[in-house]
């Protein structure tokens, strides 16, 4: 009994071990409980983000390109409904990750019906399983998640292009069947599209998905760790990977105001990547749970589209060229037409990247450069329309009396060269130089005048320098001068350079744009215009935000005798029996202008194919004109490239054109078209010519009424998204 009562010598050892547990126990329990301080206070708000993230997505909302416009409100570019379709490879294909995911025993494959249900041939079905089962193949468990399911490092639950622009037969089979043909998912999106297919393609330009090089511009490394109004900086319209924008034409240079911003929304999604939808949903979604796109605005533009169906009709005969027509009393552009062109739609990506890729090749192979702009991009020598700055730079330096004539007697030699004219004239003064298009002349005026004089006069009139239209890169052509010659023959100057000068020929070089905006200040009285090809900035609703006036660029200062004599000159060009256009000209049309014929220095080579050489040959035919002679509307250039004689071959579009502009505003007014009149006597003589009024900048008119565009079914599925996780 005693010895229960004693003391055991092990307790002692239990009570210091048990002090040990309890304080391994309670340092323990410190740990914990700092631990979920730093979990659930210090780094509460950071889990919770990642834990946000993990369930909700931020699904972008395409935008919809403006809409533009010709100046009477016919719809030009547009954006029409497409539906692309994209898979997951690890969800229509579950077998191609069987072997890594046991779990996913019970998952079917849905390729085949996928397959089947896009109408995909054999070859393309096996081209695209071959890469599904590429990209599963490495889809190994990651680290922090689960199933090897993060689509920043597994290939295979990142969405995948099968096919574009798909009917909308096989859209409702799709949609019928979504519960079924589980990973395969439809994606509307706006694509571009041309009412007119070639018609303007060059001033209208197409729209293409962004290179890597411009995107590394906009978007530099480190661009994911900046802050939102650091990315606006950087990025101010926003461009992502497979971003479409305007690659030429209006669509490049209005990129900003025609493409408008995207929007988003935020969506909950499961495990698996399935949106999920309900009070439950919405719940966890924070505010502000969507974000509306803005639409791009449209464009009103200068350009009238009837006008250059007109010209497309006249050009037709002809493999090459170009046409433009500008408002001589605002500079407003109504046509800018290059032959050959394209089709925009076959450029826009509508259709697939293969008939992209098909398009390019037929253009880059084609020797006529279709993807060249010629009204702006192209350089030419003007010939003899270059013959009127000429004459003018001898009249203001009072070098040359307009009545006293010249003998020609069909050539002149300088030198070891001899200068040709096209036939003998006999004696000739400036009117009836011009109007017959003498080279002999020409050559006495070059001598009198001098080279420095006539290139003053001709960059006064704008020849030389590009006229800042900004549609598509501007060629500056050239005006050349002494100083240039001397650089480039090392001092050696020689007057027939001169001539070769006065009468368009040698270095000279002017685009089609230049030269009509030079002949619109012939006509105004010597007010050069800046080219303006877009009229209007509107809202879809058709409300003007900002309107565009004519803008003056410079004030040639001329005499106005001086322009009147030249006037003449150009007059009796088509009106005067002796014109070079007497033969083409139509009775009912009151005219003025000049034709030109440019040699092209062409030499063929022996590899050269026949018939390309054949046509290399030809020379440029010109004619610039502007009508009513006597209170002129429009300024007009007709470029047949390689085409041959001026007066017979780009004449006689030009005088198609007047025609057509005349008419239209005939209909446009209320009025009927003029009647074809008798054929007009003899102009007036020398001693009494007429100049034609300068004129001032008319007010803006009204923008006449708008063709509605068609509106977009609602895009039920965003355009871009981020992949299922």
């Amino acid at each position: 009994m005693s010895n229960l009562l004693l003391t055991r010598s092990d307790v002692g050892e239990f009570r210091r071990r048990f002090r040990w547990m309890a304080l391994a126990v309670f340092l323990a329990f410190v740990v914990v409980l700092c631990r979920l301080f730093q979990l659930q206070v210090v780094s509460g708000s950071d889990y919770a983000s990642i834990a946000h993230e993990n369930i909700i997505r931020r699904a972008t909302l395409s935008t919809t390109r403006g809409v533009v416009r010709d100046s009477q409100g016919k719809i030009l570019a547009s954006s029409r409904p497409s539906y692309n379709v994209h898979i997951v490879p690890g969800r229509v294909l579950p077998s191609s990750r069987r072997s890594i995911r046991k779990a996913s025993v019970d998952e079917a494959d849905t390729w085949p019906r996928v397959a089947d249900a896009l109408r995909l041939n054999p070859a393309d079905r096996s081209r695209f399983e071959a890469r599904i089962r590429a990209a599963c193949a490495g889809d190994e468990d990651t680290p922090g998640r689960r199933g090897g399911r993060d689509p920043k490092t597994s290939p295979c639950w990142r969405a995948m292009l099968v096919r574009e622009d798909v009917p909308r037969d096989i859209v409702a089979e799709l949609r019928q069947h979504q519960t079924e043909l589980a990973g395969a998912e439809i994606v509307a999106v706006p694509v571009r599209y041309y009412p007119y297919k070639n018609l303007g393609a060059h001033m209208l330009g197409y729209i293409a998905e962004i290179d890597a090089d411009t995107l590394s511009k906009v978007r530099p490394a480190g661009y994911d760790a900046l802050k939102t109004d650091e990315r606006g900086q950087v990025n101010p319209l926003n461009y992502d990977v497979g971003d479409t924008h305007g690659a030429t034409g209006v669509e490049h240079a209005w990129e900003s105001y025609l493409r408008g911003q995207r929007g988003w929304e935020k969506r909950v999604v499961d495990a698996r990547g399935r949106y999920r939808t309900g009070p439950e949903a919405e719940r966890l979604i924070d505010a502000p749970k969507r974000q509306e796109a803005i639409v791009g605005r449209d464009l009103r533009l200068t350009i009238d589209i009837e006008l250059t169906q007109a010209i497309e009709r006249a050009m037709r005969p002809h493999a090459a060229g170009a046409v433009v027509v500008v408002e001589v009393r605002t500079g407003r552009i109504l046509a800018l037409y290059s032959k050959p062109d394209f089709d925009p739609n076959d450029l826009s990506g509508g259709s697939g990247r293969a008939r992209i890729r098909e398009a390019f090749g037929r253009m880059y192979s084609d020797p006529l450069r279709p993807l060249l702009d010629k009204t702006v991009t192209g350089a030419f020598q003007p010939g003899s329309t270059f013959k009127p700055f000429s004459a003018l730079a001898a009249l203001e330096d009072n070098v040359m009396n307009p009545d006293e004539t010249e003998r020609c007697d069909g050539f002149i030699n300088f030198g070891r060269k001899a200068f040709r004219c096209t036939h003998v004239h006999g004696k000739v003064n400036m009117r009836e130089a011009i109007g017959e298009s003498c080279n002999i002349y020409f050559a006495k005026v070059a001598e009198l005048a001098g080279m420095d004089r006539i290139a003053k006069i001709a960059t006064d009139f704008g020849l030389g320098s590009k006229t800042g239209v900004g549609v598509n890169p501007e060629s500056a052509g050239r005006i050349p001068t002494r100083a240039w010659y001397a650089m480039r023959y090392r001092g050696q100057f020689r007057l027939g350079f001169t001539i070769n000068a006065a009468i368009g020929q040698g270095a000279t070089a002017v685009t089609p744009l230049q030269l009509t905006l030079a002949y619109g200040a012939l006509a105004n009285g010597g007010t050069l215009y800046s080219p303006q090809i877009v009229r209007a900035v509107e809202t879809s609703d058709g409300s003007v935000v900002q309107d565009f006036p004519p803008r003056v660029r410079q004030q040639v200062n001329v005499k106005p005798e001086n322009l009147a004599r030249i006037y003449d000159g150009l007059y009796s060009v088509v009106n005067d029996p002796k014109g070079t256009a007497w033969g083409v000209r139509d009775p009912s049309l009151d005219i003025a202008g000049k034709t030109g014929t440019a040699q092209t220095g062409y030499v063929a080579k022996p590899e050269d194919d026949p018939k390309l050489a054949a046509y290399y040959a030809q020379n440029h035919a010109w004619f610039a004109a502007f009508a009513p002679s006597k209170a002129p509307e429009i300024a007009v250039v007709a470029l047949v490239e390689h085409g041959g004689a001026g007066p017979t071959q780009a004449a006689p579009v030009a005088i198609a054109v007047v025609r057509e502009y005349q008419r239209l505003a005939a209909v446009r007014a209320g009025r009927e078209a003029p009647a074809r009149a008798p054929a007009r006597k003899t102009a007036s003589a020398p001693g009494t010519p007429t100049a034609p009024a300068a004129v001032a900048v008319a007010p803006a008119a009204p923008l006449p009424a708008r063709e509605p565009a068609e509106p977009l079914p609602p895009l039920d599925a965003p355009a871009a998204e981020d992949p299922p996780q």
